[in-house]
């Protein structure tokens, strides 16, 4: 059986995103646990994460220069790469968790990743009659309620981090079986031919440069504030109460931060809509930011005002990412909007390698107090890259002209 119908579809896809999207933090969110059973270096803790970074860039490169996401079956390419990040994110459980197995395990994850994420955006973009930007939106919410999960699953389970790995496997076994649900709309292209130049596209219009330069700021701060979220919490919060309850309140905590940015890519994809992807996107810009300026001000104050600085950031930080895939859609060929994507996300999730091992950097030359203030800069870029592409003639492409 397959879904005809957009609804349907769409919340069959948005379902095995957030499943699949589950293993993006699985080994990242068991941290805080693993490091009181085993000695990790600040590197391997950083790595823990960068690993999957480096595996989705390399992943999406390959994708993008071979058009892959534009000419194979969406459903079929979700569900092999869903099967063997299960598998490879599985395979923690059999190795010793400081050996250098598990990066190359955590690597091959997020290689797969390359064909959940950017292909369910292409899957949703099919759907899209006028409203691209809420069903972007979906999607974006999906990963983020799905990378958020594990630090719920960490939070619940506590007896041993070993659960929080098997759980998000055995949810990324369950999106690829799913997906095989979903029905593609009538905007869905494939079997584009082959062709190796066909990336360079995302260079040479200046309105897709302009797209992609405020997503890469957007990316320098996302990854870094959402790896290192739950160690910050959890410092934090032993300095004010016992360590236990900390423990547990942080994790908590990290999962709610994040997974309520869900709510912000949804809200801020109908508002894109109506109201310009530019000036939707420069706000949650400006917004995140300050955030990650001031969010260490409040390191060892009073739990609950630093929990609602942190949803405040939460909500900002994951807003305006569908908005740029949404417009790098609007201003591609239509035939080549698999490719685009992927070679955008590839980009962007190239500079997250940085940003997430300079905060170790960050936090021993500055301190908790100012160690996300770095990450402001990517907001800064963004911003100056979506006011020059809302003055550029082809944002009348955008949101149906609204810029």
């Amino acid at each position: 059986m397959r879904f005809r119908t957009k609804g349907a579809s769409l919340a069959v896809l948005a379902y095995a995103e957030v499943a699949a999207m589950s293993l993006w933090f699985s080994a990242s969110a068991v941290m805080p646990a693993l490091r009181e059973e085993v000695a990790l270096s600040d590197f391997q803790q950083s790595a823990f994460t960068s690993a999957v970074q480096a595996g989705f860039v390399a992943g999406s490169l390959l994708s993008a220069i071979l058009g892959l996401a534009d000419r194979i079956e969406p459903r079929r390419f979700f569900t092999v790469s869903a099967l063997v990040a299960a598998t490879a994110n599985a395979g923690i459980l059999l190795v010793d968790p400081t050996s250098s197995t598990v990066l190359v395990l955590r690597f091959i994850t997020g290689a797969c990743i390359a064909g959940i994420y950017p292909v369910g955006m292409k899957i949703a973009a099919g759907w899209q009659k006028g409203d691209l930007g809420v069903l972007v939106g979906l999607l974006v919410a999906a990963l983020t309620f799905g990378s958020a999960m594990p630090h719920l699953v960490n939070g619940l389970i506590v007896l041993d981090w070993r659960w929080t790995i098997a759980v998000t496997s055995l949810l990324a076994v369950s999106a690829a079986g799913a997906i095989q649900l979903a029905g593609t709309g009538p905007q869905m292209t494939i079997g584009a031919r082959f062709d190796p130049g066909a990336a360079l596209w995302a260079w040479k219009l200046p309105s897709l440069r302009l797209a992609n330069f405020g997503y890469f700021g957007h990316m320098w701060e996302l990854y870094a504030a959402w790896a290192w979220l739950g160690v910050f919490l959890d410092a934090s919060f032993r300095l004010v109460m016992e360590e236990g309850a900390a423990i547990t309140l942080a994790r908590l905590a990290t999962f709610a931060t994040i997974a309520i940015g869900a709510a912000g890519a949804f809200a801020a994809g109908i508002l894109a809509d109506r109201v310009g992807r530019t000036a939707v996107t420069s706000i949650a810009l400006a917004v995140s930011g300050l955030c990650s300026l001031t969010v260490g001000l409040f390191f060892g104050g009073p739990p609950l005002l630093l929990f609602v600085i942190c949803l405040v950031w939460g909500v900002s930080i994951i807003a305006d990412s569908a908005q740029f895939s949404a417009s790098v859609a609007e201003l591609s060929n239509r035939h080549l909007v698999g490719t685009m994507i992927t070679l955008q996300t590839a980009i962007g999730f190239l500079l997250t390698l940085v940003s997430i091992h300079l905060m170790p950097v960050f936090v021993d030359l500055l301190g908790w107090r100012w160690a996300f203030a770095p990450l402001a800069l990517g907001p800064a870029l963004g911003i100056w890259a979506m006011l020059r592409l809302r003055a550029h003639p082809d944002a009348a492409k955008l949101a149906g002209g609204r810029r």
